[in-house]
């Protein structure tokens, strides 16, 4: 091949036991192909040998629009990359060739500075995309309580009232061995509506009114929450990038959002010496589509939220954002399903990625732009 790909540097002599490069991208399950300045193939690793159907051998020097249809959003992506000698990322593209059929990947396109105009693709096959179009059924996931929680509203926060009320009644002419027993019952009748007020949050379809907001702002004002309450005995460290746009959001909401995720992260953590870090980033080139319609929107500012515990058991992985999945002996499963509705309210996307003392939740938001301050039902 005439590409090569993060080449060893001189100044190193390579030992015998020094790993190849090559090698090193041959292992990685990812398609990852080389572009020279004319849109020919000069590089495959395996899985690219694999999702292009052809050897390396073969693929060498083939354009990249004899695989692609000219019309992919590919090309405009390693021309951007070019212009702009940034990384660039799209989700939610559908790549459909002779080749390799139709795919839905995400792309990273990254400019190589030690050859002009040459890129390197990075095809992400079980991509954002999925975790998208799951997201996008958190919401009617979370909307599939929305019976369930009007009719609970109705049918029996009215009788637990009378509950209560009837409780209370009896507890003035109780003798002192009851009191417990009548406090009891208003105290679970206490309960369940406070659980019921939190399903109804689920019931509201409007859309939410947003503007420009801090999103260091918020994410200050949270841990001031969480260092005076329910995380006092975490240690917090923040990693903020100053030069950030305001995110367009709503601040009531993204203050909910990220209390909910600080008092995730501190319970996991537990009663052990734990961490969270907070950080924010700003990820050129971002994009997912609008459900609904062909645009396609920013979601460059990136905040992560990391914690120190145990991570999240194998099996729930996969449901960790539907209603009432929970491992907590006393929890509702209901945080974190807000948590999913409100970030696509928002119109953004939040991930998770979980191992034993290392679990991160992103989220990808839109900035705010002056010009287009509109609300996503």
């Amino acid at each position: 091949m005439s590409m090569v790909i993060n080449p060893e540097p001189r100044s190193v002599t390579a030992s015998p036991a020094a790993i190849d490069p090559t090698g090193v991208l041959h292992a990685v399950p990812t398609p990852v192909i080389g572009l020279d300045e004319r849109n020919c193939i000069v590089y495959v690793n395996m899985a690219a040998e694999h999702f292009l159907q052809g050897s390396a051998a073969v693929l060498d020097g083939t354009p990249l629009s004899d695989l692609l249809p000219p019309d992919s959003p590919v090309f405009s992506m390693v021309e951007q990359c070019r212009r702009q000698s940034s990384v660039l990322f799209d989700y939610d593209l559908i790549l459909e060739g002779p080749r390799i059929g139709s795919n839905i990947v995400s792309v990273q396109v990254s400019p190589l500075t030690d050859r002009p105009g040459a890129v390197v693709l990075s095809l992400q096959m079980r991509s954002i995309a999925n975790q998208l179009y799951r997201q996008l059924n958190f919401k009617g996931a979370a909307r599939s309580v929305t019976a369930m929680a009007a009719m609970l509203a109705h049918e029996v926060k009215n009788p637990l009232s009378g509950i209560k009320g009837a409780a209370q009644l009896l507890e003035q002419n109780a003798i002192e061995a009851d009191r417990p027993l009548t406090k009891l019952i208003c105290d679970e009748t206490d309960r369940i509506c406070g659980l019921v007020d939190r399903m109804e949050v689920f019931t509201d379809d409007r859309p939410i009114e947003r503007s420009p907001v801090n999103i260091h702002e918020v994410l200050d004002h949270c841990q001031k929450i969480a260092e005076s309450g329910f995380g006092s005995r975490i240690r917090y460290h923040e990693r903020y990038d100053p030069s950030l746009p305001p995110v367009l959001g709503n601040r009531d909401i993204l203050v909910q959002i990220f209390v909910n995720l600080l008092k995730n992260a501190a319970e996991a953590i537990g009663d052990a010496d734990g961490e969270i870090h907070m950080s924010t980033a700003y990820r050129h080139g971002m994009r997912i589509s609008v459900p609904g319609s062909a645009r396609r929107v920013n979601l460059p500012l990136q905040v992560t939220i990391r914690d120190s515990g145990p991570g999240i058991p194998d099996d729930m992985k996969a449901t960790i954002f539907d209603p009432f999945v929970t491992s907590k002996r006393n929890g509702s499963g209901l945080g974190l399903a807000f948590v999913a509705k409100a970030v696509a309210d928002h119109g953004g996307v939040i991930e998770v990625d979980s191992q034993p003392r290392r679990t991160e939740f992103r989220l990808s938001l839109p900035i705010a732009d002056i010009s287009e301050t509109y609300a996503l039902a």
